[in-house]
C-alpha cells in the first residue's frame, strides 16, 4: 500500500514539473518565435546630440518567397547605411540616423498586421514599408486610426491608392499600365488561347482579374484559370499539365521570381513552345539565375530589369549593391533604395520626423530633392491618391535575349 502511496506521489510531483514547464513553454516558444522573426539590422552610432528614427519593414524573409523579400529589405539597408555612414540628415538644427527595425510576416497578411502593430508599439516607427498588397490591405485597415504610421507599399496593385487611404504610398507604378501592351506582344506573336497560373495570393487574383477580362475584349479565348499557391506547392508537373492539356498559346504566369522561372520551365520541359507573360513581381533576371540562361524563356514579356535601365544613379546602384551583396539587384531593391530618400527628404522639407500626415504632406518636395545621383529610378511625381509616378519600361526575351520594347503612356 505504501508503495502505491509512494508511486502514486512521484507520478503527482512528475505532472506538477510537467505542467510548470508547460505554463513557462508557450512564453519561451514565442520569444523564440519572434526573436527568429527578426532580421539582422544593427542599430546605426550615434554621436552626442544625435537622435534616431525607427524605419519599420514587415516583409516574407523566410519561406518561398524570401527570395524576394530579402532583396527589398536589402534596398532599404543600402539607404539607411549610406545615409548614417554620411552623418545622418538635419531636421531644424538636429541631427538624426536612421534605425531599420524589420520583421519577417512569412507574405501572410495577418502577420503583417501584427508585425505593424508590433512595430508601432516597440519602436514607434512612423514609416513602414511592406512588399506585398495583401500586407499593405491589412494595414490599411488601421493606420490612420489613433496610432498612425504611413505605409511604404511595394506594390503594383492599384486598389491600394484606389482605396483611398491617406497615409499609404505606392511605390512602383500601377500594373494595369502592363495590360494592353503586355497583351498586344503575345496576342501578335503567339495567338489568343490564353491559359493562367499565377500566384494564388490576393495580389495574383487582383492581377488575373484585370488582365483575363482585358484579353477577352481584344477577341482571345481564356481555356485555362487557375493559380499555384507557391507556399504550399513545389512540384508544378500536375497544374502545368493540365493547363497545357487546354492547347494553349500563352501562359500567364507570376509571382516571386524564383517559383516563377521554374513553372515556366516545368511548361519548357512538358513541350510548350507558346510566350509567357510575366507578372511584374517576377523578374527576368532573376528568373534566368534558376535556369542559368533566358532560352527557357523565349516569348516572354515583363518588366524591364533594373541592370537594362539607364537613369542617372542606376549603374552606382548597381555597383554598391553587388559589393555589398555578391549579387546583380532587381528593381524591387532599386525601388526601395530610391523611397527611402525620398522619404528622408520629405522629413527634411517637413522640419519633422515623427508625424506621419506631415510627412505625407512633403513627399513631393522629397521627390523632387532625392539627388540625381540617387535616383536609380526617376520618380516624377506623387498623385493625390499617394502614386508614385515612374515611366513604364517593359521588355521581352527573343533569341535569348533581353529586349527592350518602347511604351506609349
Amino acid at each position: 500500500m505504501k508503495v502505491i502511496r509512494i508511486t502514486a506521489f512521484l507520478l503527482m510531483l512528475s505532472f506538477l514539473f510537467v505542467a510548470a514547464g508547460c505554463i513557462d513553454n508557450p512564453s519561451s516558444n514565442q520569444a523564440s518565435s519572434e526573436g527568429e522573426a527578426e532580421s539582422e539590422t544593427e542599430a546605426p552610432e550615434v554621436a552626442e546630440g544625435e537622435e534616431v528614427v525607427n524605419i519599420g519593414y514587415t516583409g516574407p524573409l523566410s519561406g518561398p518567397a524570401a527570395y524576394y523579400g530579402e532583396r527589398t529589405l536589402n534596398g532599404l539597408k543600402l539607404a539607411v547605411d549610406e545615409i548614417n555612414n554620411n552623418g545622418g540628415f538635419e531636421v531644424d538644427g538636429q541631427t538624426y540616423k536612421l534605425n531599420l527595425v524589420s520583421l519577417d510576416d512569412k507574405y501572410l497578411p495577418n502577420e503583417t498586421a501584427a508585425n505593424a502593430k508590433r512595430l508601432l508599439q516597440e519602436n514607434d516607427t512612423p514609416i513602414i514599408f511592406t512588399p506585398h498588397s495583401g500586407g499593405v490591405k491589412a494595414m490599411q485597415v488601421f493606420n490612420e486610426q489613433q496610432d498612425k504610421f504611413l505605409i511604404g507599399a511595394y506594390t503594383s496593385e492599384p486598389a491600394v491608392t484606389e482605396a483611398g487611404n491617406s497615409l499609404t504610398i505606392r511605390i512602383p507604378p500601377s500594373y494595369d499600365g502592363y495590360i494592353e501592351p503586355f497583351t498586344s506582344y503575345e496576342m501578335d506573336k503567339f495567338g489568343k488561347k490564353i491559359a493562367a497560373l499565377p500566384t494564388a495570393s490576393q495580389y495574383g487574383k487582383d492581377w488575373t482579374e484585370t488582365l483575363l477580362p482585358y484579353w477577352k475584349e481584344q477577341g482571345g479565348e481564356v481555356v485555362y484559370n487557375s493559380s499555384i499557391d507557391f507556399s504550399k506547392d513545389t512540384d508544378f508537373f500536375t497544374l502545368v499539365t493540365n493547363a497545357l492539356k487546354k492547347d494553349p498559346d500563352v501562359l500567364f504566369i507570376g509571382g516571386p521570381s524564383e517559383p516563377t522561372a521554374k513553372v515556366a520551365d516545368q511548361a519548357r520541359q512538358l513541350g510548350f513552345e507558346g510566350g509567357f507573360i510575366v507578372m511584374d513581381q517576377a523578374k527576368l533576371d532573376e528568373m534566368k539565375t534558376v535556369t542559368g540562361d533566358y532560352e527557357t524563356f523565349n516569348g516572354a514579356v515583363g518588366v524591364t530589369p533594373l541592370i537594362h535601365s539607364d537613369y542617372p544613379g542606376t549603374d552606382a546602384f548597381i555597383e554598391k549593391y553587388e559589393n555589398d551583396y555578391g549579387e546583380t539587384p532587381g528593381s524591387e531593391a532599386g525601388y526601395h533604395y530610391v523611397a527611402m530618400y525620398a522619404f528622408m527628404e520629405a522629413m527634411k522639407a517637413a522640419g519633422n520626423v515623427e508625424d506621419p500626415e506631415v510627412i505625407r504632406a512633403h513627399v513631393q518636395e522629397g521627390l523632387d530633392a532625392v539627388p540625381k545621383e540617387k535616383e536609380v529610378y526617376t520618380i516624377k511625381e506623387v498623385t493625390e491618391e499617394g502614386g508614385f509616378i515612374t515611366g513604364l519600361r517593359i521588355a521581352a526575351v527573343e533569341d535569348g535575349e533581353v529586349v527592350n520594347m518602347d511604351v506609349e503612356e
